[in-house]
């Protein structure tokens, strides 16, 4: 019986993991195809899960990529205090402790988790 229940709970998981990326996105700016390289699906696949004729699958790399993007947003979003405008701003400005642009490194796994690594050190210096 748990088995059923995990099973079906699955699929429900992979569209909220979407629907939470999509959002994210939304609120940086960050258009289609770069939330594709970032998750590394196709553009067609971001845009049915925009629509929600998609959902991720716990077992492939986008459902995992795709919790760490969800991640950098609310790390970004913390530290700037909700204001997307300057999330945003960040994201496509160099910058000089990471030499490059965020959203440029987060296209690539080591970049994202790169980045996120830089978010989470400011967030919560020691």
């Amino acid at each position: 019986m748990a088995l059923h229940a995990t099973a079906a709970s699955q699929p429900r998981d992979g569209a909220i993991v979407a629907k939470a990326a999509i959002h994210a996105a939304e609120r940086l700016g960050i258009p289609g195809r770069v939330l594709a390289a970032i998750i590394g699906v196709s553009e067609a696949t971001v845009s049915r899960m925009k629509t929600g004729d998609f959902a991720l699958d716990r077992d492939r790399n986008a459902f995992e990529l795709s919790l760490l993007f969800v991640r950098l947003y609310r790390s970004l979003d913390a530290i700037v205090g909700g204001d997307t405008a300057a999330a945003a701003s960040w994201l496509n400005s160099h910058n000089t402790a990471l030499d490059v642009r965020p959203i440029n490194a987060a296209q690539s796994i080591s970049g994202l988790v790169h980045v996120i690594d830089y978010l989470d050190s400011r967030r919560a210096p020691i």
